[in-house]
Parts: C-alpha cells; sequence; structure tokens
C-alpha cells in the first residue's frame, strides 16, 4: 500500500534564495520529515480559503504548523500590544480547513498556532500574552530558540494514553488557550499552569499541542496520526 498522504498547512512569507528574493509558501523541515519518519508522506497545503473539499478529498490526514499571531478579531478581542503577525488570509484559510476536516472526521493535528486555530474554530478564545499571566516568559524566552520544560498530561486523556503522565516538551510561544472550545477537553499543563493541549474525544483524532513535537525526539504523535490516516483512507 502506498504511504498515507498528510496534508502540512504553510506559510506564504518572504523568503530568499539563490538569486531570489519573493515571498514563498514554506513550512520548516522539521514537520516533512517528522511526517516521513513516522510512515507518512507529507503534501504541502497552501494558505486557501478556495477548494477547501478539493484539497480535503487529496489527503488522508492533516498537519496544522506553527506561525504568527490569528486576528484577535476571531474571538472578539481586542489586540493586545503585543499580538503580531497577523496575516488575515491564512487564518480564514486555516479556518475553513479545519473546521471542514472535523465535519469528516479526518484526523488532525494541530501545533503550537495550529492548536490554537483548532480551539478559536471550536468558539474558544486565546490568552494574547501569557507573561501577562504567568508573570514570565518561559514559553518563548529566546525568539528563534525552543524552551525546553515538561508538561502533566491529564488521566483519562487521549494523549495520556500515548505520551504517559508527564513528557518533556519544546516551546516556543507567547500565547496560550483562554476559553476552551466547544468538545474540547484539557490534555495537559505546563508546570505554571498554562495549559498546554487540548483533545476532542468525540473525534477519531483530533490533538492540538501549544508545543512543538517535530523538534523533539519522541514521534509517538506523528506515528499515531499517520496510523490514524491509515485507518481513516481504509474507511473512506
Amino acid at each position: 500500500m502506498t504511504r498515507p498522504l498528510i496534508g502540512i498547512t504553510t506559510y506564504i512569507t518572504p523568503a530568499r534564495w539563490s538569486h531570489w528574493d519573493v515571498d514563498a509558501a514554506l513550512v520548516p523541515a522539521a514537520y516533512v520529515h517528522a511526517v516521513e519518519a513516522a510512515g507518512g508522506r507529507p503534501v504541502l497545503i497552501p494558505p486557501s480559503a478556495a477548494a477547501v473539499d478539493e484539497t480535503l478529498d487529496a489527503v488522508d490526514g492533516l498537519l496544522f504548523s506553527g506561525g504568527s499571531d490569528l486576528d484577535p478579531d476571531l474571538y472578539d478581542q481586542e489586540p493586545h500590544a503585543e499580538t503580531s503577525g497577523v496575516v488575515a488570509e491564512r487564518d480564514r484559510a486555516e479556518l475553513a480547513l479545519l473546521e471542514a476536516a472535523l465535519v469528516r472526521d479526518m484526523p488532525v493535528l494541530a501545533v503550537c498556532r495550529g492548536s490554537q486555530v483548532l480551539n478559536v474554530a471550536r468558539g474558544g478564545d486565546l490568552v494574547q500574552h501569557l507573561p501577562d499571566v504567568v508573570g514570565d516568559d518561559k514559553h518563548k524566552h529566546t525568539p528563534g530558540t525552543f524552551a525546553d520544560h515538561d508538561v502533566t498530561l491529564e488521566p483519562g486523556t487521549r494523549l495520556a494514553e500515548l505520551l504517559g503522565e508527564r513528557a518533556p516538551v519544546k516551546s516556543h510561544h507567547h500565547q496560550g488557550f483562554g476559553a476552551i472550545g466547544a468538545g474540547l477537553r484539557v490534555a495537559a499543563h505546563a508546570e505554571d499552569g498554562t495549559i498546554e493541549a487540548v483533545e476532542d474525544p468525540a473525534r477519531r483524532f483530533a490533538f492540538g499541542v501549544l508545543w512543538h513535537p517535530e523538534a523533539g525526539e519522541d514521534r509517538k504523535l506523528f506515528e499515531e496520526l499517520v496510523g490514524a490516516a491509515a485507518d481513516y483512507r481504509a474507511a473512506r
């Protein structure tokens, strides 16, 4: 059998290579390598609110990548002074893609920004600047460098079944979960009480993690995503 196809959402951002300095659709290669190492075939998906059904028809699972802050207007808040990098086109595209994927019960792994998209798609909101709440910037102490810390998994959750009671993670976020969206449940906390993961127990596979599993050594989440995508493809 061919490998399950895992769609990975991408950024539209200025990029430079060779003689070129242009906007490009790209994503850190760590996402691609993690999917491949888990037995999947990565397919890059540029942000577009058009042809959502055609996109979902072509893949067996979705990986929502990290990136810039969501537009606070999407969850009825005024922008915080530290909220930046909003790309409305990407916000609209990923919300449409995620909502349609959940309707199909397609496997979804949402990472960092992606987990925030998941929460907002289900009617939740965000804490726009975590240092205002926890008193420091331990979750993003140095721009461009992952912060290392542990998370505690909530007993009885599917994430706890996969990762155990505690797990080391790599984070790079200054925003977090506020009110949790409908149908989601909290699945992990950091030591400072910050919610680090949510999941939808009614779906075959719908996890949102604020940390970056593609940057770590544990591939369980990607292996489970690819396995769920294989089951989804067989069922349809």
